[in-house]
């Protein structure tokens, strides 16, 4: 089970005070009208329909007509639910020099489980190999669709914005990554986080919702090679934040970050493996919403107070899955900004121990396909979308007209 620093109360008073609420008597408070009205509008089928037609370009593997057709695809819909300011950044992207930036390269090969020859050890069995072979692909379309190997060059990666009525010059930053690989559909890793953040776009650039303080969507592109798009986005916009541009417009092109909160693979929380090294097929009992802070970052007394931020509106908001707290976040795009401010990792299941101990058998391999998921695990993604929508909306303090 994920690591849990404080009780469920404790969190809830951490929670409560981070986003600025009086805590009487340690009493869990009820949900507020405003919050439980923007949750509502999260509606699980548009979920999954959102999830399938990003599995439909494929792995969008970075670098690929795939993936700029998804690109194409994704600021088209941003624009279509009046999500202000859809922009792109552009940077480039040469494998040979490229960093790692902590994450799994695309060429990586398996990696072995903690025991001899890779034999499940303790509830860890063999990680998963990234797939780069057409051949283990069954379905031809998908097998089709992923040939197209990538070149180096020029990058992109679309956001956009809800701007803040009452401190438009200070914002947080809501991401996933969209770009995949491993010859299969990366309906998991990341369509179901790229989703999740499309959600959160729809419903907070409706017309009727008021917040105090501005949200950017973005979704990421190459987090696969080491996600150089978001540091390619903190560089270039990091020193950007809180100029207003014209002098004296009241226009913020970049707000200053007060927190930035990461999706990546949030649907496969189906339990270590046994002894055999297989992973039930179906959701566990125990299944839980993971918020993780890095303990090791610069920011991680921030860090951490967001994420109980975040758990402490999943006890209130969240219709099925409660939510865990950890302190290990890497291998995404929320590290290239936990040393600059608040930043959390929001996943199926804690990433170093149980992703990385081979608990989702199914990432970077062709099995990652949409029709290998029920109601059940798209329902933990939902759950995660409660739970992110929620605090965002208590920290940006919305309102919604009647």
């Amino acid at each position: 089970m994920q690591r849990r620093f404080l009780s469920s109360a404790a969190a809830l008073v951490i929670g409560s005070l981070m986003l600025g609420h009086p805590v009487a008597g340690q009493q869990k408070p009820g949900p507020e009208p405003d919050i439980q009205m923007l949750v509502g509008r999260l509606d699980l089928q548009r979920y999954k329909a959102t999830i399938e037609s990003l599995s439909g370009f494929g792995d969008r593997r970075q670098g690929t007509k795939r993936n700029r057709d998804a690109i194409d695809w994704i600021e088209a819909q941003l624009k279509s639910y009046g999500c202000a300011e859809v922009s792109r950044l552009t940077y480039s992207y040469n494998a040979s020099t490229a960093t790692s930036n902590d994450a799994q390269p695309e060429t990586a090969t398996a990696f072995k489980g903690p025991g001899p020859g890779g034999a499940t050890v303790f509830g860890r069995g063999r990680r998963p190999v990234v797939n780069r072979d057409l051949t283990k692909q069954p379905d031809a379309k998908i097998r089709e669709l992923d040939r197209e190997e990538p070149i180096d060059g020029e990058r992109h990666e679309v956001y956009c914005t809800k701007v803040g009525a009452a401190h438009p010059n200070e914002m947080y930053i809501v991401g996933g990554h969209m770009d995949g690989h491993g010859v299969n559909q990366g309906s998991n890793d990341d369509a179901s986080g790229t989703a999740l953040v499309m959600e959160l776009a729809r419903i907070f650039s409706n017309a009727s919702v008021r917040t105090d303080r501005s949200i950017r969507f973005v979704l990421w592109n190459n987090e696969e090679t080491g996600h150089q798009g978001a540091a390619a986005y903190v560089k270039q916009r990091g020193p950007l934040q809180g100029v207003e541009n014209p002098a004296g417009s009241g226009r913020y092109p970049e707000p200053r970050w007060l927190g930035m909160i990461q999706h990546d693979m949030m649907l496969f929380d189906h339990g270590a493996p046994g002894p055999d090294g297989r992973v039930s097929p179906t959701q566990r009992r125990e299944a839980d919403v993971n918020i993780e802070f890095q303990v090791r970052s610069q920011k991680a007394n921030e860090s951490m107070a967001l994420a109980f931020a975040l758990k402490a509106a999943n006890e209130i908001y969240a219709s099925d899955y409660p939510a865990a707290v950890g302190p290990h976040m890497t291998n995404t795009d929320s590290n290239d900004f936990m040393n600059v401010v608040a930043s959390v990792s929001v996943r199926e299941a804690e990433r170093g121990s149980e992703i990385g101990g081979g608990w989702d058998p199914l990432g970077h391999t062709p099995g990652d396909v949409f029709t290998a998921y029920t109601d059940e695990d798209f329902r933990l993604g939902l759950n995660a979308a409660q739970t992110t929508l929620s605090a965002v909306a208590q920290l940006v303090d919305a309102k919604v007209s009647r």
